[in-house]
């Protein structure tokens, strides 16, 4: 027996295996030729067209204030349950369209606050808000 000889099977290797790096590259290769039609793939739509300019003229605010009692107040001016859908109706046909913001009294019954909006809603307008005072 001696000790320190060699065989010829423990020799270092100097070549880098090729076959890891052949296999990562043909899956990589199947990868891109299954995604590239899907990502050239769109359907063609015919977008809108917008701007993104400001409106120059302000539509104005219509103020429905409805009274402990259930009277009506449009612009701080008192009318008739008759008159306010004629108005109401007068308001949504101006160009813009105005804003109508509802004020109700927190005594009112809610009854008197929906047939308000019931009536903005038959007359056509289509921005309506409500008027709150914040808690302090």
């Amino acid at each position: 027996m001696a000790f320190g000889t060699q065989d010829d099977t423990d020799e270092v290797m100097n070549e880098i295996n090729m076959t890891p790096l052949v296999d990562v590259m043909l899956v990589l290769l199947i990868i891109f030729i299954i995604t590239v039609p899907v990502m050239k793939h769109s359907v063609n739509i015919d977008l809108p067209r917008a701007s993104s300019e400001q409106q120059l003229v302000k539509p104005e605010t219509i103020r429905l204030s409805v009274d402990a009692e259930g009277g009506y107040y449009l612009n701080d001016a008192k009318i008739t349950d008759a008159e306010l859908v004629p108005r109401l109706q007068s308001a949504a046909a101006q160009n813009p369209q105005p804003d109508l913001h509802i004020r109700g009294d927190k005594s009112v019954r809610y009854e008197r606050v929906a047939q308000a909006m019931a009536a903005a809603q038959q007359s056509g307008l289509r921005k309506i808000g409500f008027i709150t005072e914040p808690k302090n």
